[in-house]
C-alpha cells in the first residue's frame, strides 16, 4: 500500500501535537483507549490510498460551530516526585487562544505574552502567567474572557512542559535559524542555554532552550516570535514522509502530558476538521502591547491598547465592537491611516539598492511611518527570497492586504515574526526588482 502525503498532514499535526493541538492528540488517545491498535496499522487499501481518506472515513464528527480553545503550557514536568501533586498547576510558559471556524475552514491562534496584564478578581493587577497557578483552568477561563472582552472560552488544553521536548526528539529534531548567540543560565527554573548562530536541527532539549530564551533586550516576545517559528519549523518537519510512521508513538507519548476538558467527540470533531483545514486557513498573531514603565505599575506588564484588542477580536475572533474605528460605521474597511502604519523594510534580495528604491515607491503611495530594519536579512545570510513577505506583525491582516495590491506582489505571512516594532514588515524578494526591471523599460 501506498501512501500519499497530502497537504493537510502537516497542518493537522500542527493543529493536533504541537503547542495547538498536540494535547488535543494525545488528550484523544487516552479517551479513545482501548483502541490503540487503530493508530498502529492500516487496513489494504487501493493503489494512492491517502492517509486523508482513511481517517476521514473513520472519524465521523464534525465541527459544527466556531471554537474558542484555550492552549496554557505549564512550566513544569512530569516527574516521580510529581506523582502526588496536580503536575498542571503551575505557572503558563505558552499562553495561545485559537478560534476553529468551520464556516470559513480557519485556525487563528492569538499568542500572548506571559506578562499580559490581567485582573483577578479580589486579587487585583497580576500577570496572565500567573493565574493558572492562583487558581487552575476555570480561573484562567474566567481571566482570559475578561480580557477580551467577555469573549466566550469554555474549552481548554493545559499541556506540561515536557511534552515540547519529547515531541521534538520523537520526529528527529527541528531545523531552525538561530539569529545571535544565546547564553543563558536561570538558577531559578535550573535551565542553561547556549545555543552558537546560524542554521541548526535543534533536538528536544535545544528547541526548549531556544523557545525559552529571554536574555536579550527583547525578553518576552522574543520568545513569543520564537514559539511561532518553532511551531512553522515543526509544521515543515511533519510534511516530511518518513514521520508518518511515527505518528502511533507520539500519540501515545503525548497523552500523559495532556489535561483537558474536550469531551471525546469534541476531540474527534476538532481531529477531524485539522484534518481539512487548508495552509491559507492558519493563521498566528501575538498580541501587541508595549511594557509599562515604573512610574505606571512596579511590576513590568505588557499592557494592551483597547484598539488593538478589538481589532484582533475582529479580524481573528469575529468580534465586532463599535467603540474603535475598526468597528466605525463611517470606516467599513476597516483601512488604517497610512501615515500611521510603521512599516520595517528587510532586503532579503541580494540588491544593495532594493531597500531605498522599495522606500521611495511607498513614500510616493502616501506611506510615510518607514524604516530599514537594523539586523537585516542579508547580514544573516539567510537565502535570498524569490518573493516578497508581507509579514502582518501586530495582526493588522486588512492593511497588510492594502500593502499587497498597492505592491502588486508579495504574499502575506501571518505571523508575528517580523521586526518587534513594526505594525507590517516588508521583506524585499526578487519579484520586486522584476517590477523594477519592468518600470525602467
Amino acid at each position: 500500500m501506498r501512501l500519499t502525503t497530502p497537504p493537510w498532514l502537516f497542518w493537522s499535526c500542527i493543529l493536533t501535537i504541537t503547542t495547538t493541538v498536540s494535547a488535543t492528540l494525545g488528550a484523544m488517545v487516552a479517551v479513545l483507549a482501548p483502541e490503540p491498535p487503530v493508530y498502529l496499522s492500516f487496513p489494504q487499501q487501493p493503489q494512492g490510498f491517502s492517509l486523508f481518506e482513511f481517517w476521514q472515513s473513520r472519524f465521523q464528527f464534525r465541527l459544527t460551530r466556531p471554537v474558542n480553545l484555550l492552549i496554557l503550557g505549564i512550566d513544569g514536568e512530569l516527574a516521580p516526585s510529581a506523582i502526588a501533586k496536580d503536575p498542571f498547576s503551575g505557572r503558563s510558559d505558552t499562553i495561545l487562544l485559537l478560534r476553529l471556524d468551520p464556516n470559513s475552514d480557519s485556525v487563528n491562534i492569538l499568542s500572548i505574552p506571559r506578562d499580559t496584564q490581567a485582573l483577578v478578581p479580589e486579587l487585583g493587577w497580576v500577570k496572565m502567567s500567573q493565574v493558572n497557578a492562583l487558581g487552575g483552568a476555570d480561573l484562567s477561563l474566567q481571566v482570559m474572557s475578561q480580557t477580551f472582552n467577555q469573549l466566550p472560552i469554555e474549552r481548554y488544553i493545559r499541556i506540561s512542559t515536557g511534552a515540547f521536548r519529547e515531541l521534538v526528539d520523537l520526529v528527529d529534531g527541528v531545523e531552525v535559524f538561530v539569529e545571535r548567540p544565546m547564553s543563558y543560565v536561570d538558577y531559578t527554573q535550573n535551565l542553561t542555554i547556549n545555543l552558537s548562530p546560524g542554521w541548526q536541527t535543534l533536538n528536544g532539549q535545544q528547541a526548549e532552550e531556544f523557545v525559552r530564551f529571554r536574555s536579550d533586550e527583547f525578553g518576552d516576545i522574543g520568545r513569543v516570535q520564537r514559539q511561532q517559528l518553532l511551531i512553522k519549523a515543526l509544521r515543515h518537519r511533519f510534511s516530511n514522509p518518513t514521520v508518518l510512521p511515527r505518528l502511533p508513538k507520539i500519540l501515545q507519548v503525548m497523552q500523559k502530558y495532556v489535561d483537558t476538558n474536550l469531551s471525546s467527540d469534541e476531540l474527534l470533531a476538532l481531529m477531524s476538521f485539522g484534518l481539512k483545514t487548508p495552509p491559507e486557513g492558519f493563521k498566528m498573531v501575538m498580541l501587541p502591547g508595549r511594557y509599562s514603565d515604573r512610574l505606571e505599575y512596579p511590576t513590568s506588564y505588557w499592557l494592551v491598547e483597547a484598539a488593538d484588542r478589538d481589532r484582533i477580536l475582529r479580524d481573528y475572533f469575529q468580534r465586532h465592537w463599535m467603540t474603535t474605528q475598526w468597528g466605525d460605521p463611517k470606516n467599513p474597511t476597516g483601512q488604517r491611516d497610512l501615515t500611521g502604519l510603521k512599516i520595517a523594510i528587510d532586503n532579503a534580495t541580494g540588491s544593495p539598492t532594493a531597500s531605498e528604491q522599495l522606500a521611495t515607491y511607498l513614500e510616493e503611495q502616501g506611506y510615510q511611518d518607514l524604516y530599514f530594519v537594523r539586523d537585516s536579512y542579508a547580514n544573516r545570510n539567510l537565502p535570498r527570497l524569490h518573493q516578497t513577505q508581507i509579514i502582518v506583525q501586530k495582526g493588522d491582516i486588512k492593511s497588510a492586504q492594502h500593502l499587497q495590491s498597492v505592491l502588486g506582489i508579495g504574499r502575506i505571512e501571518a505571523t508575528s515574526t517580523g521586526d518587534i516594532d513594526s505594525d507590517l514588515t516588508l521583506r524585499i524578494g526578487a519579484d520586486w526588482l522584476t517590477v523594477v526591471s519592468q518600470n525602467r523599460r
